[in-house]
């Protein structure tokens, strides 16, 4: 049976009131006063995130990117792939998002914030949209847009390190842009309609997982989880009459995922990197790894859960869950009645673990630097903050079913979508000044080089232009050598070496 098509009648959820489905939720989805305050509260997270993709403009290469822009320019996107397969990491995906971008130079890098930060607003969109329909609910039409917005900015702006999360291309597309495309995998499935909507469902989540696995490990690692939860939890979560579809789903998609990652870790790209940072002779399994891994992942979260602005998330939430009604009429909602704290536990031992393994995978490479390197928690950043907004919508759900005066705990849950937003605002005004002074450094030394090497130079100067901590040749007091051939490469040189100022 199809996902959306109707059968039994939907058993009654045992907590709604008498004012679930009545003329609030009937006319819950119309224009209406609160579709056009939750819509202006929406303009303010958006408006954030038009400033930060507008600041996309001050981004250059830096850092890994000057060692791929010379393989694209000299043997094109597959030349790219190839390399990665082959030499680096392994991760064919990774090839080939990077490719795409890195074959229009720096207008590539200029675009990736503002082309990324809108797909990746409407898959969440989406998303919400198309999970509030499969629980049988409907919402003001703002709602959607305003729970998108909130969890858009607050998974790229509320980080230790905006720069490497959002703007640093090569970074986005591992950390930040592949969670998101995971949970997309899910749309098919949410809209899927009898049998041909069903086989494109299966199909996709199988490519997207086969994908998934080439493009990120730590994000491959997040969805086996998410979805081995949803097979072990089928029977308390579906309806019967999509179970059964939804349980395949899950398989296939664990079925993509391994076999993206079998393909990842056995090319000769990731062999090398295991062994040029030695992990080929640390097993991440090992006791003594296991119990680093586990404290530094204490760390992180100590450092996420005490980031106040995710407290954004909660209150976007509680917003949902007071203006949630049940949809009248249609067909039989695919979730089966809320259960707020399964959910709530099923989900945090979800973030939990998902977290920790990733911790686990990624210590042998980066050691105690993993406590830092803010960009490998992403994979599973964009989980707790979902988290948290399953959180705050049970907990506005709960007050709406108990006290039918909402109106304080809506306008407090929208002061303080509007105060976590506004306290992002001067870090990333931070951030931007700090983007345009390396940007035009940046550019004035790009166009001194190229004009030299034009001239017939073979060896130049190069002095270092970094922002956020992105590496540059010759940082940290001319101690770390590396990108510098590839800087070399790039303006067609023999070598570049330490300069001492900027021309």
């Amino acid at each position: 049976m199809a996902v959306g098509s109707s059968s039994a009648t939907m058993p009654r959820d045992p907590e709604e009131g008498p004012d679930e489905g009545g003329p609030a939720g009937a006319g819950a989805s119309g224009w209406s006063w609160t579709t056009v305050w939750t819509t202006a509260l929406a303009l303010l997270p958006l408006g954030l995130l038009a400033a930060a993709s507008y600041l996309g403009r001050y981004v250059r290469p830096s850092a890994d990117e000057w060692c791929f822009l010379p393989v694209v320019r000299d043997s094109g996107v597959p030349g790219l792939i190839g390399k990665f397969y082959v030499t680096d990491n392994g991760r064919l995906g990774n090839g080939v998002l990077v490719g795409l971008y890195a074959q229009f130079p720096v207008a590539g890098h200029q675009w990736y914030a503002p082309v990324s930060a809108l797909l990746m607003l409407g898959l969440l969109w989406a998303l919400v949209a198309h999970l509030l329909r499969a629980a049988g609910r409907s919402v003001p039409r703002g709602v959607p847009l305003l729970v998108a917005a909130m969890v858009t900015v607050l998974f790229l702006l509320a980080t230790t390190n905006t720069y490497k999360t959002f703007f640093w291309p090569a970074a986005s597309v591992s950390h930040t842009l592949a969670p998101v495309l995971a949970a997309a995998a899910a749309l098919p499935l949410l809209r899927a309609r009898g049998r041909r909507g069903r086989i494109t469902a299966l199909a996709v989540v199988l490519v997207a997982g086969a994908f998934m696995g080439t493009l990120s490990e730590e994000a491959s690692v997040v969805a086996l989880v998410v979805l081995a939860a949803a097979v072990l939890l089928a029977r308390r979560v579906f309806t019967e009459r999509v179970r059964r579809f939804a349980l395949v789903w899950s398989l296939t998609g664990m079925a993509g995922v391994a076999i993206g990652t079998i393909v990842l870790v056995t090319s000769p790209g990731s062999r090398n990197r295991r062994e040029r940072f030695g992990a080929e002779t640390t097993s991440m399994i090992a006791p003594e790894s296991l119990i680093a891994s586990f404290r530094a992942y204490l760390r992180i979260m100590e450092t996420v859960v005490t980031t106040w602005e995710y407290v954004g998330a909660v209150a976007a939430g509680v917003l949902l869950g007071l203006l949630a009604r049940r949809r009248p009429g249609g067909t039989e909602p695919a979730l089966l009645p809320c259960r707020p704290l399964l959910l709530t536990a099923s989900g945090a031992l979800a973030l939990l673990v998902s977290g920790y393994l990733c911790t686990v995978i990624t210590y042998p490479v980066f050691q105690e630097r993993v406590v830092t390197a803010g960009r490998t928690w992403n994979d599973y950043l964009l989980l707790y903050v979902l988290l948290l907004v399953a959180a705050g919508a049970f907990l506005g759900r709960a007050v709406r079913l108990r006290d039918r005066r909402t109106g304080p705990l809506g306008a407090l849950a929208g002061a303080v979508c509007a105060v976590t937003v506004l306290g992002l605002v001067a870090p990333l005004y931070d951030l931007g000044h700090d983007m345009r002074v390396r940007a035009q450094r940046w550019d004035r030394q790009d166009q001194w080089l190229r004009e030299r090497a034009a001239g017939g130079a073979r060896v130049l100067p190069y002095t270092p232009v970094s922002v956020s901590g992105m590496l540059e040749p010759f940082s940290d007091g001319g101690r770390r050598i590396w990108p510098a051939q590839c800087v070399a490469d790039y303006y067609h040189l023999d070598r570049v070496t330490p300069g001492t100022r900027l021309p």
